[in-house]
């Protein structure tokens, strides 16, 4: 019989707005499968769940504070936790979260001097590279329905529900995985119950161009349609995160009303050199807090400086689009992670998975931080360096 393995699950402090916690359904899943699970106290209270929510489909199931939750012998949470919570983790915990291992290097390292392990839930991917983790569709669809809320307010007369307008003319950055939802969402204004209305009122939908790299590195096209657009949609996956998309000079060539849409969400980083930027160039980076910045928001004070921040628009940006409708998120997320979560509480952890065994050991070993043959934090700026270097030349 496998060893019983013990879980802890953590709240996440990042910012108020952060709601998202595993469902009851999931934790009693668990515990069934002869996990013991410890809930840190509070934990889906963001979501109006209280311990006597879980504990009545989990009578099993403990309750104890944010830094014993750390030291647990298994520690889930959804987010990666700040470097302050890492540090409480014992040598020999594994950590399961959203830990970017090939945009996080430095990441790695700490974790490694830590001496735990980890299961990077972005990582866990089927045997042809599909995540099997992900709430791509999510980021898509909520981080329009936002965008759009906000062009409703700032669209010129006849306004956004005129059935004198022309189409609504959106431009989508990047045809990976976010691009494609994004076009549909975008085709549906991100919210299916507004389309449905203005489209029963014959009013004219939205006209999606979606580009790539081949044509964002032309600047006269891009002039083009930067001039026609109503709202800019920022999809792309960046090989090189120290340079940026669409640079601020061309924000002034959009017109004054529309609305820039942040996906990709990377983050501004000047610990490293080069500094890693946003794609669209001078916009502030949003959360759960605040993912609203009309141009004179004081956000566009605290972007570091050296950015350039001169031509300004409305943008709509989040660390975590899925988490507007943390409910649904986790719901998903949950049954996602569910027969992953199996297989480790069948084998009794992670030192019993075989990287050539079952699909889900499989894909568990995948995810691994000792499995990760990735480049060192040092290696990584070294090759950033040089991108820059021939981009520059060239």
């Amino acid at each position: 019989m496998a060893e019983t393995i013990t879980i802890g699950m953590a709240r996440m402090h990042a910012e108020f707005g952060e709601r998202r916690d595993f469902l009851p359904f999931f934790v009693a899943r668990l515990i069934r499968r002869g996990a013991k699970v410890i809930l840190e106290h509070g934990y889906g209270a963001g979501m109006g769940l209280t311990e006597e929510d879980y504990k009545a489909i989990a009578p099993e199931v403990q309750f104890l504070s944010h830094m014993d939750i750390y030291k647990q012998e298994y520690v889930l949470v959804l987010r990666c936790p700040t470097e302050d919570e890492l540090q409480l983790l014992n040598k020999g915990t594994t950590l399961i979260s959203m830990l970017h291992y090939p945009t996080r290097p430095q990441r790695v390292e700490l974790l490694r001097s830590i001496g735990v392990e980890a299961i990077s839930l972005d990582s866990l991917k089927d045997d042809n590279g599909r995540r099997l983790v992900e709430n791509l569709k999510s980021v898509a669809w909520n981080g329009l329905e936002v965008g759009f809320q906000v062009l409703r307010r700032t669209y010129p007369a006849p306004g956004m529900e005129g059935v004198d307008r022309g189409p609504i003319q959106a431009t989508i950055l990047g045809v990976g995985a976010v691009g494609m939802h994004a076009v549909q969402a975008a085709n549906r204004y991100g919210d299916l119950q507004l389309w449905q209305l203005l489209a029963s009122r014959g009013i004219p939908g939205v006209q999606v161009t979606a580009v790539d790299y081949d044509v964002v590195n032309h600047e006269k096209t891009m002039h083009e349609i930067l001039s026609r657009t109503d709202i800019l949609v920022d999809a792309t996956q960046r090989p090189d995160p120290s340079k940026v998309v669409i640079p601020n000079e061309w924000i002034g060539w959009i017109p004054e009303h529309a609305v820039l849409v942040d996906l990709s969400v990377d983050p501004y980083n000047f610990d490293i050199d080069p500094p890693e930027v946003k794609g669209i160039e001078g916009i502030p980076q949003g959360n759960l807090d605040q993912f609203m910045f009309p141009p004179n928001d004081p956000a566009y004070e605290r972007i570091p400086p050296g950015v350039p921040t001169k031509n300004r628009r409305h943008v709509v940006s989040c660390y975590s689009w899925p988490g507007l409708h943390p409910k649904e998120c986790m719901e998903l997320y949950g049954n996602q992670l569910r027969p992953i979560l199996r297989m480790l509480i069948e084998k009794g952890g992670v030192q019993n998975i075989n990287p050539k065994g079952y699909f889900f050991e499989r894909a568990i070993a995948r995810s691994m931080l000792s499995q990760w043959k990735g480049i060192e934090a040092s290696e990584f700026i070294t090759i950033m360096v040089k991108k820059s270097e021939k981009r520059n030349k060239e």
